[in-house]
């Protein structure tokens, strides 16, 4: 394919992407009362018995639902988006790595759900309780705005964050990393955790361990990852006729 190709087929990706979210935007749209009830209750637990949110602009409700549906959308079409994912990398890649299309979405798919889960029930609760006890001599007067930027930030950072030994993974399947390269650099891979946590997170330090320790545990997981599945180490061999070779040697011959 060429550049143009390229760009066109990540239109077409795209577009699959974006009418995926459109469509699971519009199904939590009608729960999206209900979903705001289910990502209130971190702060709600929090807060003293009586305690509300609030807002101070007339159109803040009715932007709050959209961006609940939106976020419960993203997570809800996560499979698909993930496939779509797939399919555009996937040509480059041998025949027998293709056949891991299923492995990929199932668990990207998994980590992803698992790490908006674990940003939910604890990373969130927990800056939730450190931000509101040392607040504790002040009056806390909560917008629905702000919380829920906050909020919708952690989840889809930790979903992400949680996509790390997948990427381990494949990225050793391909050869471009080792899992002795991965050990050399685990110091630096520690400063680098620790600045996309202060990135992706309020500028406090709870908020960054809660981003930066998991991550660090990701990277070590998928060390082990990339050191069981290395094909060098496993003493595994590619195969020596698949897709791309015997389109190659095909070429060749009739050239």
């Amino acid at each position: 394919m060429t550049f143009l190709e390229h760009l066109e087929e990540l239109r077409r990706r795209l577009l699959h992407v974006f009418a995926s979210l459109a469509v699971t935007f519009g199904i939590c749209w009608a729960f999206s009362a209900t979903l705001y009830d289910f990502l209130a209750r971190p702060v709600m637990d929090a807060l003293p018995e009586g305690s509300t949110l609030a807002f101070t602009s007339l159109p803040d409700p009715f932007i709050l639902y959209m961006k609940v549906a939106l976020l419960a959308g993203i997570f809800l079409a996560s499979p698909y988006v993930l496939w779509q994912l797939w399919l555009f990398i996937s040509p480059g890649l041998y025949g027998h790595e293709r056949r891991m299309a299923l492995p990929f979405i199932f668990f990207s798919t998994a980590l992803f759900v698992t790490g908006g889960a674990f940003g939910y029930y604890i990373a969130f609760p927990t800056a939730c309780r450190f931000f509101l006890s040392v607040g504790q001599p002040f009056e806390p007067i909560l917008t629905v705005r702000e919380y829920f930027r906050l909020e919708m930030q952690v989840l889809l950072a930790m979903g992400m964050v949680f996509e790390l030994p997948v990427l381990i993974f494949f990225f050793t399947r391909l050869g471009i990393i080792t899992p002795r390269f991965l050990w050399e650099k685990f110091s630096y891979a520690v400063l680098v955790i620790f600045i996309i946590a202060a990135v992706i997170t309020p500028p406090d330090f709870v908020s960054q361990m809660m981003i930066g320790l998991p991550m660090i545990v990701l990277y070590l997981v998928g060390i082990g990852v990339a050191w069981l599945f290395n094909p060098k180490l496993r003493g595994e061999k590619r195969p020596p006729s698949d897709d791309k070779t015997s389109h190659d040697s095909s070429e060749g011959s009739s050239s």
